[in-house]
């Protein structure tokens, strides 16, 4: 419901932009981690509750200008009451997802011509509440911190201002049931990590069995820090992406056609592997499940001057996996010149060929314009052209 009033609403997409860390519960909006003074100086959290009132099912309206406390009563930095802030007793009853938020009194603050907005309004009185604790402790409301929503919970852990910014809500819904499978975290299985990461689908699974090293860090997102080097990649790759989303699970395992059960409620899958038998065990498990996945290759070589070849991304529908399998687009073999076993990545070829699987799943959920529906690409790094075969 947040993302929703954040896209007709321009001044709760501003607030939540501006770092307050707002939720929704009970047409209420509730703005958290307000630092604030008590009567002996130490600094204290409090949060702002101001009612909504609907214009319509998705835009809001200031229903008058006061707002609830949950917290005591604030104090300047002289040790005194803040002044002229129409402090009475006063409660209101939130859901149980908003149960840290106590609320104990109202304030009533009304400049000459009301307030412009919600924005303008939260502005002000925060100013008035954390003025003294923001002097004497240096500290912010501006926390970008996400809280549990009373209508839904976001799968991150800091507002997503990108989706609201953009206007896309709508677009992100189909995610909101999807739970994604990862198989291989190598160069562009790092990166569709990264990329899955930040798409709000409700779980992750990602699995790998190898160990993290030097060479790995230069061809996969992210920093490298020596403390990381010679752990499994999925311990390294989880301390990375833990504090950004929830649902995330990442494993040190290794993946064929014994593993239903870590497959159990996947939606979708992405196969990020170069050993062509792991490969065929893995497409079988999949197929197997009803599973829809998509393949990813990379095929580089250099025989002679600048390096040459191709990337491939290969979508297995779960209606039609069993025909792409039988054209024998994806290697399944460990035939060892299979230009697909050859060593060469290069990060930005990684992330490209991750890219191209990222949208081609998107494509699937309607986030992307799909006017060509297409089950192998193919892009040649020569002409960097990519002749399609085409459903």
């Amino acid at each position: 419901m947040l993302q929703t009033l954040a896209s007709h609403n321009d001044d709760i997409r501003r607030l939540i932009e501006r770092g307050y860390a707002v939720s929704y519960d009970s047409k209420y909006l509730v703005v958290r981690d307000i630092p604030y003074l008590d009567q002996q100086g130490a600094l204290k959290k409090g949060a702002i509750v101001t009612q909504l009132e609907f214009i319509d099912q998705t835009r809001v309206k200031q229903k008058n200008h006061q707002v609830s406390f949950a917290g005591s009563a604030p104090h300047g930095l002289n040790g005194a009451p803040i002044p002229n802030m129409g402090d009475t007793a006063h409660q209101i009853r939130l859901s149980d997802v908003s149960s840290d938020v106590v609320v104990e009194r109202q304030f009533s603050v009304k400049p000459t011509k009301g307030y412009k907005d919600f924005l303008d309004k939260i502005d002000r009185y925060v100013t008035v509440i954390s003025g003294p604790a923001m002097a004497r402790h240096q500290t912010t409301p501006l926390t970008f911190n996400v809280y549990g929503d009373g209508h839904e919970d976001s799968v991150f852990k800091f507002h997503d201002t990108l989706t609201s910014r953009a206007e896309i809500s709508d677009l992100v819904i189909p995610f909101k049931d999807e739970i994604v499978a990862i198989i291989g975290l190598g160069g562009t299985g790092g990166y569709v990590l990264d990329y899955m990461v930040k798409t709000p689908v409700k779980g992750i699974r990602a699995f790998d069995a190898d160990g993290f090293h030097v060479h790995n860090a230069f061809r996969s997102p992210g920093r490298l820090t020596k403390s990381e080097l010679g752990k499994s990649k999925a311990r390294v790759l989880a301390g990375r992406y833990r504090n950004f989303r929830k649902g995330l699970s990442i494993q040190t395992k290794f993946i064929d056609e014994s593993c239903g059960k870590d497959l159990k409620g996947v939606t979708f899958a992405f196969v990020c592997v170069d050993k062509g038998s792991s490969r065929a065990a893995i497409h079988a498990l999949l197929i197997s499940k009803g599973i829809p996945f998509i393949d990813v290759g990379m095929g580089l070589n250099r025989k002679r001057g600048p390096i040459s070849g191709g990337l491939r991304t290969t979508y297995f529908s779960a209606a039609d996996a069993e025909k792409v399998r039988a054209e024998k687009l994806v290697p399944t073999h460990d035939d060892p010149d299979d230009i697909y076993k050859t060593n060469i990545q290069i990060a930005e070829l990684n992330a490209l060929n991750a890219s191209f699987a990222v949208i081609a799943y998107k494509k699937t959920l309607g986030f992307y314009v799909d006017d060509e529906p297409i089950y192998n690409l193919l892009m040649s790094l020569g002409d960097m052209r990519t002749p399609r075969q085409a459903e």
